[in-house]
């Protein structure tokens, strides 16, 4: 088939054989096939949806465009993480140098931001010098060195996902569960894993609004990903409110070093990090049983093991050596920074955490098309839990603007996004259920 009739039949609702989505996804990687065709593509595919040979199809397609990596000659179990994208979710910049330091090796091919949710590639930007697209051979130094290297596609490691990833982002076509599993598990497949542990998020900071479609996701992914050959399991969590205290791509790099330091004890995100690593040292065959699983993880964060593995692997990749000793020194700081204040007593409550993201975007922090440069500097700082109670004028959050009429929009906006009620809020757990 012509691209023009793929695209045709599956706008017609029509199921695609291997051979077409293999020739689509062939002329996506080659270039012969038009912007505005994958575009075409991306929103038939949206509105059609694929059952599960189209999505394991497009998936090994995408996986095959380029090279799959091999790392047998580690000697370690290779295992990975990866998260379908929140508002504050910097989950992996902790949960991989946990990993590493329980003895796992963590290949972590990660994206940029994608709508509302920032991306991983663009929070480690913020670090001066670091390289998100290395050698091939810079990269396996890396894990061999490090345990763990967080790093962007390379040229030749699924370069149709990269190219469709970009169009997804500015066409209103990145909530596909097909699109979405075959993006995300080609990534995976190349970087040549043995174990994946998946966040699929739920709530309205997540591009699944409801448990039916957080938990269809989830188990095509497992099912694609088993199906591969890559023991996969999935995690239901929580994004009603934003996972970490910071939303913006130096401030959660900030977050996460508080965090290795063991700063966040208690918190929703430390309850999602552990819970991971649980998950992957098990998946792994690190850990017999969860208990043991915890107690490891526990003893990488507190010995301070886990901060020297992204230490390591920051100066590995380019960037400053002393980077987790003095990050001051290199993270630049927006010019204007104002609180968010409450303007009664009482228990915050939020309404919308997906245009928290959108406001993180209006001041710069995201993209609205795949080119544009970002201000990583921007963002907002110690957001307090919903639930918390609150005194008049107490600062909700703090805005990262670039310039003082930005600031106030965004605070303003703020206020707008949040409430504060007389009534504690009920909150339910970060963890919501288990897909194997």
């Amino acid at each position: 088939m012509i691209p023009q009739e793929i695209i045709r039949h599956k706008r017609d609702g029509l199921p695609l054989d291997e051979a077409a989505i293999g020739a689509f996804i062939t002329g996506l990687s080659n270039g012969t096939i038009s912007e505005g065709q994958v575009a075409a593509f991306a929103m038939a595919v949206w509105f059609s949806g694929m059952n599960r040979d189209e999505t394991v199809a497009l998936t090994l397609a995408m996986r095959d465009s380029g090279e799959v990596l091999d790392w047998s000659d580690l000697g370690r179990p290779v295992a990975d993480k990866h998260s379908t994208g929140g508002v504050g979710d910097n989950v992996s910049l902790m949960l991989a140098p946990i990993a590493a330091a329980c003895g796992l090796a963590v290949p972590m091919i990660s994206g940029r931001g994608l709508g509302h949710t920032g991306g991983t590639l663009d929070k480690l930007e913020s670090i001066p010098g670091y390289t998100i697209n290395p050698s091939a051979a810079l990269f396996r130094q890396t894990v061999r060195d490090a345990g763990c290297a967080i790093i962007g596609q390379t040229a030749n490691l699924a370069p149709a996902d990269r190219r469709l990833y970009a169009i997804r982002d500015v066409t209103a076509t990145v909530d596909s569960q097909a699109l979405i599993t075959a993006s995300i598990l080609s990534k995976k497949l190349a970087a040549g894993l043995q174990s994946l542990v998946l966040d699929v998020k739920i709530g309205n900071g997540a591009f699944m609004a409801n448990i039916k479609e957080a938990e269809g996701l989830a188990r095509s992914l497992v099912d694609v990903a088993n199906g591969a050959g890559v023991r996969t399991t999935a995690l239901i969590t929580d994004m009603n409110e934003p996972l970490a205290d910071a939303a913006g791509n130096a401030l959660e790099i900030e977050s996460c070093l508080a965090f290795l330091r063991g700063e966040k004890a208690g918190s929703r995100l430390e309850a999602v990090v552990m819970s991971f690593a649980v998950e992957m040292l098990m998946t792994a065959g690190m850990a017999s049983s969860p208990t043991e699983g915890q107690d490891l993880a526990a003893r990488a964060l507190s010995s301070g093991s886990a901060m020297e593995h992204f230490g390591r692997m920051v100066s590995l990749l380019g960037g400053p050596q002393d980077f987790t000793e003095r990050p001051q020194a290199y993270l630049t700081k927006a010019p204007v920074m104002l609180p968010v204040e409450a303007s009664q007593d009482g228990f915050l409550s939020l309404g919308d955490t997906r245009e928290i993201g959108m406001a993180v975007i209006a001041l710069g922090g995201g993209r609205t098309h795949p080119d544009e440069a970002i201000d990583h500097r921007v963002g907002f700082s110690q957001i307090k839990p919903v639930g918390s109670r609150l005194t008049k004028g107490e600062p909700i959050a703090f805005v990262h603007a670039a310039t003082q009429e930005q600031a106030e929009a965004a605070q303003m906006r703020l206020l707008e996004l949040y409430g504060i009620e007389a009534d504690e809020p009920a909150t339910g757990p970060v963890i919501l259920s288990k897909i194997t």
